[in-house]
């Protein structure tokens, strides 16, 4: 069976290389060490060092050389537009305060996992709820290497 066991930034990844694809929900691109089936039908062993959030375009290079592309499966998502900046930031804070994944998009609309509660709760803060599906890229928590620039040591050594 094939083995990846570094993951590389999309950035670097050479075209050339790249063997197949892995199509992953959100919840399934953290991981650790779990053997996976990729988009081409075959299966290997995903083996880091540590728990890593994968994302999109992210690359896992395998023992062979060859690198397996990792994709963002569109899911059931909601996307939250507020109409002004204060509405925005409270609406953030509950959304903080219940310590949920969120995506933050491009204008600073926020994109969840689709919970018919939180669209209760979105709507009665004022924002316009949008239903989509979509791949939910949520943000990184504070010590993972893709999102802490300038952190003096990695969680763990990304393949260059």
């Amino acid at each position: 069976m094939r083995r990846a066991s570094l993951v590389q930034a999309a950035a670097s990844i050479d075209p050339a290389r790249v063997q197949t694809t892995v199509t992953l929900s959100a919840h399934d691109r953290h991981r650790r060490r779990i053997r996976m089936v990729a988009d081409d039908g075959g299966d290997f062993l995903l083996d880091l060092p540590n728990a890593t959030h994968l994302r999109d375009g992210d690359g896992l290079l395998l023992d062979n050389g060859g690198v397996i592309v990792v994709r963002a499966a569109a899911e059931q998502v909601i996307d939250l537009h507020s109409s002004t900046v204060e509405q925005q930031v409270r609406l953030a804070w509950h959304i903080g305060n219940r310590h949920l994944p969120v995506q933050i998009l491009p204008g600073g609309s926020l994109r969840l996992h689709l919970d018919e509660v939180l669209v209760t709760m979105a709507e009665g803060l004022g924002a316009r709820v949008e239903r989509l599906c979509a791949p939910f890229q949520p943000e990184p928590g504070a010590y993972d290497p893709h999102g802490l620039v300038g952190a003096a040591e990695p969680l763990i050594r990304w393949a260059r």
